[in-house]
């Protein structure tokens, strides 16, 4: 009986070889090996789960042909109606939407995906309040950053994310009154890594400064994570009494700072132009300046009333002037949908 099942089994196995020889695949499953090896390998930036599985690759989104043109509205992201309003407003859609998150809050995946079905990139301005930047960088909030991080890579859509915006001005609390730049590129570093081991991948990282001016006129190489950190430089400035009225004095001081330690794309992350004589003359700097510029990828206006009224309707000639600038086919764009 013994020798029997022994002969049984070659002779199983010497056809179970010829089938697999005649086929070119496994005789028990119709899958192509090769194919399956290809799906399960990591893609670009990808964890290695499955081509299906991974997060969108926001690669093609960080040096775009045209200029990005984007808006912060009160009621968006959660609902796209006043982007909408906004959109015809101006006579254009845009492709940005501007978002503020405090520290602690749930990432808004709804509004995320609610961005990018409209053709648009979701920027979130991470707000640390509390518990601090030392509390970040040491660990103890990890269990929300990588909760935050899931949240983000689940949704499958891009986001750009700017951690603690203005960390060179005073008036925040992770500003230069109460932090330094250590502790603030220690907290970036630590955010972002836990990111990468989330598999959080679709997220565009923003280091956002405010203009060097007289109150914030410190160095802002001390504050920078480093360019395998940094996806964009994103900067801060407003149209307002600073006695800066063309697109270089306002941003140029700033620019020449950067540009000393990283070559990153540059956004006009925040901005808007205060109500007055001069605000159709500002909106055709900025406008005009960020389309002369190669190395300027667009802007997010500002267009909510706070401690000013900064909504572009606001102005009727300014909105004039505005609509018939931003009718330049070289603004706004349709997000791509993979």
């Amino acid at each position: 009986m013994k020798s029997g099942r022994v002969r049984g089994a070659t002779a199983l196995a010497l056809l179970l070889a010829v089938l697999v020889g005649l086929s070119g695949c496994s005789v028990l499953g119709s899958e192509d090996p090769a194919a399956s090896a290809a799906d399960e390998s990591p893609g670009e930036g990808g964890s290695g789960q499955g081509r299906q599985d991974l997060p969108y690759d926001v690669k093609p989104l960080l040096h775009p042909e045209k200029e990005y043109f984007g808006v912060a509205v009160n009621g968006a992201p959660t609902s796209m109606k006043p982007v909408g309003k906004f959109a015809k407003t101006v006579g254009k859609k845009p492709n940005m939407v501007g978002s503020y998150s405090a520290w602690g809050d749930d990432f808004n995946a709804e509004g995320a995906r609610n961005v990018f079905a409209d053709g648009s990139l979701l920027y979130v301005s991470w707000e640390p309040f509390k518990p601090g930047l030392g509390k970040i960088a040491d660990g103890s909030q990890d269990a929300y950053i990588k909760e935050y991080a899931a949240s983000i890579r689940e949704t499958n859509v891009p986001v750009a994310i700017s951690f603690g915006h203005e960390m060179n001005g005073h008036w925040y609390p992770w500003g230069t009154k109460k932090q330094t730049p250590q502790a603030f590129v220690k907290a970036w570093r630590h955010i972002h890594d836990l990111f990468q081991d989330q598999g959080a991948t679709n997220v565009i990282w923003v280091f956002s400064p405010n203009i060097v001016n007289p109150v914030s006129d410190v160095p802002l190489k001390p504050f920078w994570p480093g360019d395998e950190y940094v996806d964009w430089v994103g900067i801060v400035g407003y149209w307002a009494d600073t006695g800066a009225t063309t697109f270089e004095t306002l941003y140029g001081p700033t620019r020449q700072q950067l540009a000393e330690f990283t070559d990153k794309p540059v956004l006009i992350s925040e901005t808007s132009a205060q109500p007055g004589e001069r605000r159709r003359a500002d909106v055709r700097e900025l406008i005009g300046g960020v389309k002369a510029d190669p190395d300027v990828i667009g802007f997010v206006w500002f267009n909510i009333p706070k401690r000013s009224d900064w909504r572009i309707q606001s102005s009727p000639l300014a909105l004039a002037e505005f609509k018939r600038l931003i009718d330049d086919d070289a603004f706004g764009f349709e997000v791509p949908r993979s």
